[in-house]
């Protein structure tokens, strides 16, 4: 079974620095407008989401290159059951939709079953 590695989200002095995904990102957490207690919870949340969602997401492309940079059947069909599994899982988490996961993994299944 694979699992996303996930990026770090690191909170110091009212500002976020984020490591991970090839870029160091400031996030100045006392920009937002909200008065509640709940919506500032919501908006740290939501962030660490988006964050967790783009790096995934960004993960399963890289997977996709490198299958269809495979000339190998056996190293394509090991490659192919990690990359299907990862885009039911951004489908299941609606990072992107599950027609389109399925689309994928239908082109990538020909890719592979094409491979001599």
């Amino acid at each position: 079974m694979f699992t996303f590695p996930f990026a770090v989200l690191i909170i110091y002095n009212n500002f976020a620095l984020q490591f991970g995904i090839g870029e160091r990102k400031e996030l100045y957490l006392n920009q937002d407008m909200a008065n509640h207690k709940s919506a500032l919870k919501r908006i740290r949340a939501n962030e660490a989401k988006r964050l967790r969602n783009r790096y995934q997401a960004k993960t399963t492309r890289t997977f996709i290159k490198k299958l269809k940079a495979a000339t190998d059947k056996v190293e394509a069909m090991e490659l192919y059951k990690k990359v299907s599994s990862m885009l039911d899982k951004l489908a299941k988490k609606n990072v992107i939709h599950k027609n389109n996961a399925n689309n994928k993994k239908s082109r990538l299944a020909k890719f592979v079953n094409a491979i001599g």
